[in-house]
Order: C-alpha cells, then sequence, then structure tokens
C-alpha cells in the first residue's frame, strides 16, 4: 500500500461550478461600471461639474443638495450615488467569490479588514474635523489601504480561482480609489486632466469586469494560443490602436466646450486639431478589426468564439464611427458626445472579450473539478 501524497504535490481541487448569484452580481457590476460613465458624461455634459461645490458633501453644511442648487445639484449628486451602488456591487461580487474558493472560514479575515477599514474612515473624519483639515480625502485613503490590504492577503491565501478572486478585489479597489480621484475632481475645480484621468480609470474597470464574465466560464488550468501569431499580433495592434484613439479622445474632450461648469479651465490645446488626431488611429483600429475578423472567420472552426467576438468588436466600432461623425459634424450635441463616451466603453470591452478568446484550453486531459468550473456556453464566454 502506498504512502499518501505529500500536501504539496496533491492535486488541487478546484471550486464547483461559479453559481447563480455571483453570475448575477458579476453582471450587475459590469452593468453599473458602464452606467456610471453614462451618468458620469451626463454631469459634465449638462454643465452640473460642480452642482455639488465640495467634497465628500455636497455644501459645507449638507451631504445632499439643496433646493437653491437645481437640477444641476440633482445631477451631481445622482452620480455621487450611483458611486455607492457600484460599490456595493463591487463588493458583492467579491465576497461571492471569496466563499465560493475558500468557504466561509476565508471569508471571516476578509470581513475583518472591512470593519477595520469603516473604523479607521470614521477614526480619519473625526481627525479631520478636529485638526480643521479636509477629512474626505483622509478617509478614503485608510479606506483604500485597507482594501489593498484585504485584496493582497486574499489573493495569496485563496486555494484555486486566483484570476476571478483578483479581478473581484481589482474592481472594488478601483472603485474606492475612483472615489477618491472624483473628490480631487471636484477640488480642482474640473481639472481636464484629471477628468480625463477619471474617465480612462472607469473604462478600465470596464474591461475589468466584463473580463471577469469571460473568465468565470472558464477553467482555471493552463491555457495555450489558439490562433497563428499573425493573428495574436494583429489583435496586439489593435488593442494599441483603441488604447490611443481612447487617450486623444479625452485630450480632444479636455480642449472642447463640454467642461462641466462655466467657470471649469480647459487644456489649451487646439481641439480642431485633436479632433483630426483623434480620427488617425480611429481608422486605423478599424482596419485592424477587419483584419481580425477575417482571420478570425478563417479559423472559426476552431476558435468559434473568437469570431463571434472579433464582428461584435467591428459593429462596435461601426456605430462608434458613425456617432463620432454625426458629433464633429453637428456643433457636438451633448446626447452625441454622451453616446460616444458610453459606447468608448463597451468597444473597449468588446476587444477584452476578443483578447481573452485568443487562446485554449493547454492540450492534455482537463481535470474533473475543472470541468465543472467551465461552461463556455454561457454567459461572455458564449
Amino acid at each position: 500500500m502506498s504512502a499518501p501524497a505529500p500536501e504539496s504535490i496533491r492535486p488541487r481541487r478546484l471550486p464547483g461550478r461559479i453559481s447563480r448569484p455571483l453570475r448575477v452580481f458579476a453582471w450587475l457590476s459590469f452593468i453599473a461600471e458602464v452606467l456610471i460613465i453614462g451618468t458620469g458624461g451626463a454631469v459634465r455634459l449638462t454643465g452640473s461639474g460642480l452642482g455639488c461645490p465640495t467634497w465628500p458633501r455636497c455644501t459645507a453644511e449638507s451631504i445632499v443638495p439643496t433646493p437653491e442648487m437645481g437640477i444641476h445639484g440633482v445631477i451631481e449628486f445622482g452620480n455621487r450615488t450611483l458611486t455607492g451602488v457600484v460599490g456595493i456591487l463591487a463588493l458583492a461580487v467579491v465576497i461571492l467569490i471569496v466563499l465560493h474558493t475558500g468557504g466561509r472560514r476565508a471569508l471571516v479575515p476578509t470581513l475583518w479588514f472591512a470593519a477595520g477599514g469603516i473604523a479607521g474612515a470614521g477614526a480619519a473624519v473625526a481627525l479631520g474635523i478636529a485638526l480643521d483639515i479636509p477629512a474626505g480625502p483622509l478617509a478614503n485613503g485608510v479606506l483604500l489601504a485597507a482594501v489593498i490590504t484585504a485584496a493582497v492577503r486574499s489573493v495569496r491565501t485563496t486555494p484555486a480561482r486566483r484570476d476571478l478572486v483578483l479581478l473581484a478585489w481589482l474592481v472594488l479597489i478601483g472603485v474606492v480609489a475612483q472615489a477618491l480621484v472624483g473628490g480631487i475632481t471636484v477640488l480642482t475645480g474640473l481639472n481636464p486632466f484629471i477628468v480625463g484621468f477619471h474617465y480612462v480609470v472607469s473604462v478600465v474597470l470596464v474591461c475589468v469586469t466584463a473580463a471577469f464574465l469571460v473568465r468565470m466560464n472558464r477553467p482555471e488550468h493552463p491555457r495555450e494560443s489558439a490562433v497563428p501569431s499573425g493573428l495574436r499580433w494583429t489583435a496586439r495592434g489593435a488593442v494599441a490602436a483603441l488604447v490611443v484613439t481612447i487617450v486623444f479622445g479625452i485630450l480632444t474632450t479636455g480642449a472642447g466646450p463640454h467642461s462641466g461648469d462655466a467657470d471649469a479651465g480647459r487644456s489649451g490645446f487646439d481641439a480642431e486639431l485633436l479632433e483630426h488626431i483623434h480620427a488617425w488611429p480611429s481608422y486605423a483600429l478599424f482596419a485592424l478589426t477587419v483584419a481580425l475578423v477575417i482571420g478570425a472567420w478563417r479559423q472559426r472552426d476552431r476558435t468559434p468564439l473568437l469570431a463571434r467576438w472579433s464582428i461584435v468588436l467591428l459593429a462596435a466600432e461601426l456605430v462608434q464611427i458613425a456617432v463620432g461623425l454625426f458629433q464633429a459634424r453637428n456643433g457636438l450635441p451633448i446626447l452625441a458626445v454622451g453616446i460616444h463616451m458610453v459606447l468608448a466603453a463597451l468597444t473597449a470591452a468588446a476587444m477584452t472579450a476578443v483578447v481573452l478568446h485568443l487562446s485554449r484550453p493547454a492540450a492534455g486531459p482537463v481535470p474533473a473539478d475543472a470541468r465543472d468550473v467551465s461552461d463556455d456556453r454561457a454567459g461572455v464566454g458564449a
């Protein structure tokens, strides 16, 4: 009779199939991240960027907007409220994935860190009031430090699906960080570069939540390339073109008329010139995506999901180009600009799905537990 295998070399038991509540909250988190880009755009495009002129309160005396502040205060406060909803959904995903991978025992330290972070933030508020210094940023910084510490411990100690645990924590960290960046945006009078950075982080969070949706339908075991190297390089080129397009789009907006408030400063760049420069990488992105669709279609028998998502990406870019041309030729109507902002985030999400479908499970037998986790016919993975 053989001796039992040492703990270090025993096969790791993977958790079972992703639960329905986790799937639902993961989708809600993705939708909320997209929606908050729309409401953030509404804040800026309606001139409500300083509708609540202070942070974290709406005014120096009130947490909520007062009647005298009018619709601008309501719009700005509504966006701040949605930030809380986004944070609750991100926290729910963290709790559910930690429970899924490690059980209740793994959740206890996370809850202790949460309690410590809240207590520390409360203490920071009291200290700020006592010393007459901005309490909001100090409290937010303490909470952010607690979340990062909890994330590091959780990822290091999780027995399986570290990819999902890491992605879930990144979203929560990003939401807490976004609250701090949003506060700095208000305190700096809507500095266009900070506003642009605020949008970039929002797009990144949309991509991270999209990646979670894709990966939760896949097994954890190693993956290998599913396409020829030429197609992978085409995809990398498309990613680079998308990044450049979004960056110049943000710079164009920072020089344009929609500042968020009549007294907000502008970057001082030539908006018309930036508008043309913004278009060049977008056309390169479109050309590369066409090549990507052709290459993926030729590989559709081996990678049907890649072919499907490359077509979704191409469709998103076509709509985005049409909206961009419309807004440029019609004086930048606020509705078209808002749609353009949201479509950029959805295009980035589709690109995320494309990149993740460039690989497939590595050759060899799939562990039985991993088969339970995987279901490439469901959700975004379909």
